[in-house]
């Protein structure tokens, strides 16, 4: 091979190798910025409060992590495993709930014809845009004419709507479920509500998941709206009773390493569940891409 050969092919294998590389280091500092405060926090939980404010987090020492966590469950009568308790309740149920409802609205935008049916739709996806936080005090005043203010339900009933659902809801009905599918079983026989409960749900089960990790993640980490609906304490999620915490700790020091603790263990549920569905989370995020 000619030197001018040799020169032609690597000339355009450069760019490439240099195109690669410059990808890895931006991966590789993405990454590493994401897990470092993970590392931290593992690290962080497994030592006492002295270990804390020495910044002896990195040393092998000052091993404490279970005593840290019988700690954290004693903390104000076992308090944290309350807010714990109202956590999985209002994500699990509320995601449970909400996936639900947000999978027949989309289905029924896929699928059904009505009057001004996109302009609906529309108002949806503008919906999506609209920051929580700023629905936050209509929510408090509506929740106040109904006498909820302070309840399970001030919480509970706001999260099982969300448009950004109803929007993959269509999007999941549209690559998921067939219009001959539909029109073969009303030709058997089928009702609308059979149709939907005994074909289309099933076909939607992937999409469904999909919907129910995104609403679980949203409702775990909600903060604004308990912290305006809720004053008593029974009633707190995990977010906001850490909050509670973290702001007496500049008083009592104590609580630190009871925030640092329950800060580790409130991931533990979403990291599970992204883990046991990513199957379904998988699959659910290609729909409609391939026909």
């Amino acid at each position: 091979m000619s030197a001018s050969t040799a020169s032609r092919i690597a000339a355009p294998l450069r760019p490439r190798l240099l195109g690669r590389s410059v990808v890895n280091v931006v991966v590789f500092v993405s990454v590493l910025y994401t897990l470092l405060p993970v590392l931290w926090l593992v690290l962080a939980a497994t030592k006492n409060r002295d270990a804390l404010f020495s910044s002896n987090i990195l040393s092998l020492g000052d091993f404490s992590f279970v005593q840290n966590v019988k700690d954290l469950f004693a903390m104000d009568g076992g308090l944290y495993g309350r807010w714990y308790g109202n956590s999985l309740l209002y994500a699990v149920l509320g995601a449970a709930l909400g996936a639900l409802v947000s999978v027949a609205c989309g289905y029924a935008f896929d699928k059904y014809r009505f009057a001004h049916k996109e302009k609906l739709f529309g108002l949806v996806l503008a919906a999506v845009m609209v920051p929580q936080t700023v629905l936050a005090l209509p929510l408090y005043l509506m929740a106040s004419g109904a006498g909820l203010v302070n309840t399970f339900w001030a919480v509970f009933i706001p999260v099982l709507f969300n448009p950004f659902g109803v929007y993959l809801g269509r999007i999941f009905s549209q690559g998921y479920v067939p219009d001959e599918v539909l029109e073969a079983a009303r030709m058997d026989g089928a009702g609308e509500l059979a149709a939907y409960f005994k074909v289309a749900l099933r076909m939607l089960g992937p999409g469904l998941v999909t919907v129910f990790l995104f609403q679980l993640t949203a409702i775990w980490n909600n903060f604004f709206l308990p912290m305006v609906m809720l004053s008593d304490q029974d009633l707190y999620p995990v977010s906001l009773g850490l909050y509670t915490w973290n702001s007496a700790a500049s008083v009592s020091p104590e609580y630190y390493p009871a925030v640092i603790m329950g800060s580790l263990l409130a991931v533990v549920p979403l990291v599970l569940a992204f883990a046991l569905l990513q199957r379904f989370w998988r699959s659910g995020l290609t729909a409609g891409s391939v026909k």
